[in-house]
């Protein structure tokens, strides 16, 4: 054997002995507990992620807030002490502003609009800042459309005028319970049943399964579909990590986020589709109101927003 064929033998032989990758645990952070769409988005990620990688690659998920609200734990994946992390999409407007813009009642029409809004350019350009900030935004989740709840039908937006709505302390909330005639009143989301019931407010907002956790059908009588904001997740990883992966890796995790988001996305589509029928079952009224007249009483807000980030910009976000 020569020096050189002895070499080249040593040489297949360690190679073969080594991974191809380096183990890894990836760190999930979220503030959703075990119980919910989300989590099982994850849970499928993970699972997806093992088998594509050959177990190169797994994920280790903190749900519940273990580790901190969102925002710890944006900076958690900011400060490399934490692989990934799943917000609010608009959340993150605490350090990209332009994020209220999607915020705003009606700019998303449903999560099919909102994921076309998020692959245009607009959306494109929300994924830049979301790098310049740290983190690579690597898939958008469906967590649910807010509807309203109350006592009395809404069959139209002039059904709305008089209502006292709880709604979150969230400014594009309050904007859609007082345009559309309504009276906002911040209530502690541990205190609503208590504040329907003993008619402190007379109505209130959120998605369906929200409405069927906290049990607030046993003290409305109606649920106007409304669908005056998309909710979304945002699964994000840290820059850093991301820039150090191959293209192997990214292409791994890629498609196992995405696996994931289909699992969620089809539960929460799925659970939405089946309380209505069964807030029906219970005696509850669903009211379909036109929702022309709901967005167009939305311009006064959208104007507050163009004159922070410029004449036009709910259009643009639209794509109109």
């Amino acid at each position: 054997m020569t020096l050189k064929t002895h070499l080249l033998a040593c040489a297949a032989t360690l190679a073969m002995a080594l991974p191809a990758h380096a183990e890894r645990e990836l760190t999930l952070g979220m503030q959703d507990n075990e119980a919910s769409n989300v989590y099982a988005g994850t849970q499928e990620f993970a699972a997806r992620l093992e088998e594509a990688s050959g177990g190169e690659l797994t994920v280790n998920i903190f749900p519940s807030s273990t580790l901190g609200d969102f925002k710890a734990m944006v900076a958690q994946v900011q400060a490399g002490e934490l692989d990934m992390v799943i917000t609010g999409y608009p959340d993150m407007s605490y350090i990209i502003p332009e994020l209220n813009l999607i915020g705003a009642p009606y700019v998303a029409d449903d999560f099919d609009h909102l994921k076309e809004i998020i692959a245009g350019d607009w959306g494109q350009e929300m994924a830049a800042k979301f790098e310049e900030n740290g983190v690579h935004l690597l898939d958008v989740w469906y967590y649910g459309t807010r509807q309203t709840t109350a006592n009395r039908a809404i069959e139209s937006m002039d059904d709305m005028e008089g209502l006292r709505i709880r709604t979150p302390n969230v400014p594009f909330l309050i904007a859609y319970a007082e345009n559309t005639g309504g009276t906002a009143a911040p209530v502690a989301f541990a205190e609503v049943y208590l504040a329907l019931q003993t008619n402190q407010v007379d109505a209130q907002e959120n998605p369906l399964p929200t409405i069927e956790a906290m049990k607030f059908y046993e003290v409305q009588s109606h649920v106007a579909m409304t669908n005056h904001f998309v909710a979304s997740a945002a699964v994000q990883i840290s820059n850093d990590l991301w820039d150090s992966l191959s293209d192997e890796e990214k292409g791994w995790i890629q498609e196992a986020v995405e696996a994931g988001g289909e699992v969620n996305n089809s539960k929460t589509i799925q659970a939405e589709e089946d309380l209505i029928a069964t807030f029906e079952e219970r005696g509850l009224t669903i009211t379909r109101p036109d929702l022309a007249p709901f967005r167009e009483a939305m311009q006064p807000y959208y104007d507050t927003l163009e004159a922070e980030f410029g004449e036009g910009a709910i259009a643009r976000v639209r794509g109109e």
